[in-house]
């Protein structure tokens, strides 16, 4: 694992230390990196810069301009939980909303999304049809890049290995522009994309005594996972300029966005399947946007996992990895001198004999690991040990609060309707649905599917959670 564990306090320091190393790597959400380092893909890297602690970059701000400007710490909760965001970029908010579950997508940042650069990372290509830039700092200073210019090959970019890249911007859109995004993957949610494909259109209408024409003023239509990098449908978005939506005109425009994508076949799809499944979404998001319901489907007030509060409860800390970790878990102070170079989950079971979450996959998938930190629903196999240090956590252990002498209602609820079965998925179930009845104490069956969609389990169709969950809020 890594050596040396840092936590500037500010970008400019980030890059200093990125400059006087050349096998540091900055660490955000985690959620490639750490994974990439315990596989041995990351054998170049020893130091980690834990930029999450540095403050104002989890802003979301819409300037005089009509610029919209994401920090570096924005993550896709952040950006699906915005009311700003789903009224003025929502192809952006939908592919947030299908990134991995609400575990991940509360450590997971879009820059770190970018900066990963895989052609099938799914908010590239919504930030591609937006016109974005992003602006990147070194101690040489800034420089902004378009994010069509980004872009290199798979997993290569223009980035320099001293560079941090600080802010993504792109213009909102206007009340002429309409925009969505399609991913196709193989299961509902955990899911790496077999295609996906975003649209923006900037409609003009013209109105007579008797009727109103739409036409498309200007179209983007930006493909991923078919090709090397992110890539323009460019003949399909040529082909729509100044005609109407009918069923020919999208027929069209999606063959010839087919005939632009030039995917690989793998173990998710043939070469001939993507290829076809981007016609077939292409037309559909064309039809959704001429008939306004490319918004179906999409909640209008998610579920984030983030409880009461709808701001960071993290506090600025800093932390060399010489030094002990000092940190709350389940409102007791533990200070421990080991264990810097593990994950999280890794640090909670071994220096800490807190076994209740359990490793189930090590990639982020199975949740079997939810714990809180700083208030929020987390995967902690992939969250470094040095992150606990100033922050409150929360494990299975102590849910039931410091007298442990009544069980939390849902898990109650587990017991009495028959939800545990071989128990090991319980502990991550029951943190996300805690979590949930914390931020909804009355939540639909629908918010309790969108709150354990990041917790599998291998025993049920999970009838008897979802029973469970469902009583429990009735307790509350």
């Amino acid at each position: 694992m890594w050596q040396e564990y840092k936590t500037p306090s500010s970008p400019q320091e980030v890059v200093e230390l990125l400059a006087q190393n050349d096998r540091a790597r900055i660490v955000a959400g985690g959620t490639d990196l750490i994974l990439e380092i315990e596989r041995g893909i990351r054998k170049d890297v020893d130091t980690l810069i834990d930029v999450t602690r540095i403050p104002n970059l989890d802003r979301i701000t819409l300037d005089e301009d009509g610029v919209i400007h994401l920090g570096a710490m924005v993550t896709h909760n952040h950006v699906a939980g915005s009311k700003l965001m789903q009224e003025c970029a929502y192809p952006l908010v939908r592919a947030c909303w299908e990134v991995g579950a609400n575990q991940i997508r509360n450590r997971a940042t879009v820059a770190g999304n970018l900066v990963t650069a895989s052609p099938a990372n799914d908010t590239i290509t919504p930030l591609m049809a937006l016109g974005t830039s992003v602006t990147l700092l070194s101690t040489k200073g800034e420089r902004t890049v378009a994010l069509k210019d980004f872009y290199q090959g798979v997993r290569k970019t223009v980035m320099r290995q001293d560079e941090m890249l600080v802010d993504i911007s792109f213009p909102a859109l206007t009340e002429s522009q309409r925009g969505t995004f399609i991913k196709l993957a193989l299961r509902r949610a955990q899911a790496i994309c077999v295609i996906n494909v975003a649209i923006v259109l900037d409609m003009h209408t013209s109105t007579t005594l008797s009727t109103s024409v739409a036409t498309v003023k200007s179209a983007a239509i930006t493909l991923g996972a078919v090709s090397p990098v992110i890539i323009h449908a460019e003949e399909a978005e040529t082909y729509l300029v100044g005609k109407e939506l009918s069923e020919d005109v999208i027929a069209e425009a999606a063959n010839l966005a087919m005939q632009a994508a030039r995917p690989i076949g793998d173990i998710r799809g043939s070469a001939e399947y993507r290829r076809e499944m981007v016609r077939v979404n292409t037309a559909r998001g064309l039809r959704s946007l001429r008939d306004g319901q490319e918004q179906v489907g999409f909640p209008s007030d998610p579920v984030l996992l983030w409880g009461k509060s709808k701001t960071s409860k993290s506090q600025p800390a800093t932390y060399q990895s010489s030094n002990p970790i000092i940190t709350t878990i389940n409102e007791s102070e533990y200070v421990i001198d080991r264990g810097h170079d593990k994950t999280l989950l890794d640090f909670l079971r071994e220096e800490l004999g807190m076994m209740g979450s359990k490793e189930g996959c090590g990639e982020g998938e199975c949740g079997a690991c939810t714990v809180y930190l700083d208030g929020k629903a987390v995967m902690a196999c992939l969250v470094p040990a040095p992150r606990a240090h100033g922050a409150e956590i929360m494990t299975i252990e102590g849910l039931a609060g410091e007298a442990q002498e009544q069980l939390h209602p849902v898990q109650e609820a587990f017991i009495h309707d028959g939800a545990v079965q071989c128990g090991f998925c319980t502990p991550g179930f029951i943190m996300s649905a805690a979590k949930l009845l914390e931020e909804r104490p009355k939540p639909t069956r629908n918010q309790i599917e969108q709150a354990i969609s990041g917790n599998i389990c291998r025993c049920t169709g999970y009838y008897k959670i979802v029973e469970a969950i469902e009583n429990a809020s009735q307790a509350k």
